[in-house]
């Protein structure tokens, strides 16, 4: 969303000005996503605290090895819940950038564009698949890496309750058409998974460092798609 407000604005600001470049942005578009950009943590977190304390009463008589060995295999359902919401809200985005690209190459008219994708439907979601796909195989160990260990110690009752949490809200805000990240919900999730042992159990610094990113990927994102822009008009000034 930063980076398709940014090239917007570029455009919008060499052909109009500066002094109306803002106008280019949709304000109705903008207010769930601001709004959810806070929200879905919080959901998260809850949903996460919740759900751990809901497992560790059912299961206080139990011993940790037969709890380990449970979810171990529980994890295998809510990790698939977790990437189907995964797919269902955060792969969305990418599709709709695609959808909007080729809309504005003319590849797409307006019909396919706000009723139906047609022939375009199914290339579109598989290049999205296949971008993640690879994305996660070759560069996500780091980001997994993180969430698993560097927040708060999960053990596998842990991750199931944290997965769960992160799914219902990824489900939930995708059937209401609100866009989420993926990553910032399962943050939320871990950390209220985290608290249930203790607050010190999480480690908030790394939280806090997580929480920044978020708030400067937005406008970063608009700052290189502006710089980007620029460029490409200065390459080819009918572009």
């Amino acid at each position: 969303m930063g980076g398709l407000a940014g090239a917007a604005i570029a455009r919008s600001a060499i052909l109009h000005g500066w002094r109306t470049c803002l106008s280019v942005i949709l304000p109705n578009g903008w207010t769930k996503t601001l709004i959810f950009i806070v929200l879905a943590p919080i959901i998260g977190l809850v949903l996460g605290l919740t759900l751990m304390v809901a497992v560790s009463w059912i299961f206080k008589n139990k011993t940790p090895t037969t709890v380990d060995r449970t979810f171990r295999k529980a994890q295998l359902f809510s990790a698939a819940a977790y990437s189907l919401g995964h797919g269902g809200n955060d792969a969305q985005k990418t599709m709709g950038i695609v959808a909007s690209a080729l809309y504005t190459a003319g590849l797409l008219n307006a019909n396919e564009f706000h009723h139906d994708w047609g022939h375009f439907h199914w290339p579109i979601i598989l290049a999205a698949h296949t971008a993640i796909a690879l994305g996660t195989y070759f560069g996500g160990w780091r980001i997994v890496h993180t969430m698993g260990s560097k927040i708060t110690k999960l053990r596998p009752v842990g991750g199931f309750c944290a997965e769960t949490a992160g799914a219902i809200t990824l489900w939930v805000t995708a059937r209401a058409g609100i866009p989420v990240s993926t990553t910032h919900t399962i943050t939320g999730a871990i950390v209220g998974v985290g608290t249930t042992q203790r607050l010190s159990a999480v480690r908030w610094g790394v939280a806090g460092r997580i929480v920044w990113a978020w708030i400067l990927t937005i406008p970063a994102s608009a700052g290189v798609a502006m710089l980007t822009f620029w460029i490409i008009r200065m390459i080819n000034p009918n572009a």
